[in-house]
């Protein structure tokens, strides 16, 4: 949260179709960091203070408002219908403002890697300001004319001479003023442009004639960048990616290949932890300084304490919970359950649903039968059990500490603690009947082979 003193609100627009995507999934519903650009958008702004947060969104996107209805409810929701061009689309949101006295912020629902910090010089109690960026190809962008420190106008690429065309700094979209300011600019704004719209770039030169300040600050072009394709959207990631490998590397993470390890915007990893070759980090991802992550591992929703070795090829689903010395192998799965200190399962084991005790031993094969193809239930394995391998224990069940479960059981009762438990047909031997079945199946596949060959 920022200390300003006057209130503030954010309209965030999310009304554009985004056909260049071409997807069925909305263009601002697309995911960075395992999270929703939207969701990006709608934290800048939470961070930046704004007591209120309006989406301006479409008709044609129901998903987006369902998307924003979940997670700021119905007050947060303009429609824009039909889209009429961004000026338009502020104004959408002018009646869900009505009564407040504050600044105003306008952002996008496409530009995920802006932040609260990039946002916060924009605002100007006094007049209006937009956030610029010199561009390295400045192509269809708006240009900023600046006139010394004040901003004279933002001309849009289809209307700028070559003059104009020649300048670098570009606007980015983002803009500030007082409530009361914008919603009467915008009430001047025209449409008589060669598309045809209302734009909101328009509201600078009105705001000078007004006699208000304008004012441009300006931001990384990486910060502002907006995504319209599948290939920006793979930049975008590209960009947070490389951002967020730096800051764990600057905080003592240890990556011998960062550039094929991928974090989560939410991931948390404390310093001195090891982290292999081509690890994913799905979102809610902890794990304390002191752990080991190993190659091909996939973890989302989890927490690996300190000392705990994960991998490699292991997969943590939500609720895996792994204290001080746990070790989880080649090809686990662990989803929702809690293993304590020293527990292992070195090899090929699914456990999901339940508790393993300190220094419990899984042995490789195991599963937890957590499902009845109608409702999921608890295993609990008790400090310094011995399940061995290739065991299936059907929940609910409760593995008592120190018991043991001998390899290959299938274990439908509980186990009292220090208990020895079989759970499997008692093994029978025939004398050379196996040399009998050999001699049977190779007569029956020669006489396959001749029918074949008539």
């Amino acid at each position: 949260m920022t200390s300003q003193t006057r209130p503030r609100a954010a309209i965030i627009l999310a009304a554009g179709q985004g056909t260049r995507m071409k997807s069925p999934l909305p263009k601002v519903l697309h995911p960075v960091g395992g999270r929703a650009m939207l969701d990006h958008a709608i934290d800048a702004a939470q961070a930046l203070g704004c007591q209120k947060i309006i989406v301006v969104v479409g008709t044609h996107s129901p998903e987006v408002r369902a998307h924003v209805v979940k997670r700021l409810g119905e007050a947060a929701i303009a429609v824009q219908d039909p889209p009429l061009g961004t000026g338009h689309a502020v104004r959408a949101a002018e009646q869900a403002l009505a009564g407040f006295d504050g600044d105003v912020v306008v952002t996008y629902g496409d530009v995920p890697l802006l932040k609260a910090a990039d946002i916060e010089p924009v605002f100007n109690p006094e007049g209006l300001t937009v956030i610029g960026f010199e561009a390295r190809d400045p192509g269809a962008y708006g240009r900023l004319i600046l006139d010394g420190d004040a901003l004279a106008a933002i001309t849009e690429a289809k209307e700028a001479s070559p003059e104009v065309l020649a300048i670098t700094a570009c606007n980015s979209g983002v803009m500030a003023a007082p409530a009361d300011l914008l919603f009467a600019l915008l009430a001047d704004v025209r449409n008589d442009n060669a598309k045809g719209e209302y734009y909101l770039t328009d509201v600078v030169e009105l705001a000078r004639k007004a006699g208000r300040p304008t004012r441009a600050v300006f931001a990384a072009e990486d910060s502002v960048m907006g995504v319209n394709s599948q290939a920006e959207l793979a930049q975008a990631e590209a960009l947070f990616q490389s951002v967020q490998r730096d800051a764990f590397l600057a905080a003592g993470v240890t990556m011998a290949a960062p550039d094929t390890v991928h974090f989560a915007w939410d991931t948390q990893v404390g310093g001195g932890t090891m982290i292999e070759p081509f690890v994913v980090f799905g979102p809610g991802a902890v794990i304390e300084g002191g752990a080991r992550i190993r190659s091909f591992s996939h973890i989302e929703g989890a927490r690996v304490a300190s000392g705990a070795e994960v991998g490699p090829y292991a997969r943590l689903r939500p609720g895996a919970d792994l204290a001080e010395g746990v070790k989880i192998g080649n090809f686990v799965e662990v989803k929702n359950v809690k293993m304590a200190a020293g527990a292992k399962a070195n090899h090929l084991a699914y456990l999901g649903d339940g508790s393993v005790g300190a220094a419990a031993n899984i042995g490789a094969g195991t599963i937890f039968c957590n499902y009845d193809g109608f409702n999921k239930a608890q295993t609990e394995v008790g400090a310094g059990a011995f399940v061995g391998s290739n065991s299936s224990l059907v929940a609910p069940v409760v593995i008592g500490a120190g018991a043991i479960v001998a390899s290959g059981s299938v274990i439908t009762e509980d186990v009292p603690a220090d208990a020895l438990a079989f759970g499997r047909a008692r093994q029978t031997l025939k004398p050379d009947a196996g040399a009998a079945f050999r001699e049977k199946a190779k007569a029956r596949k020669e006489a396959a082979k001749a029918a074949k060959l008539k």
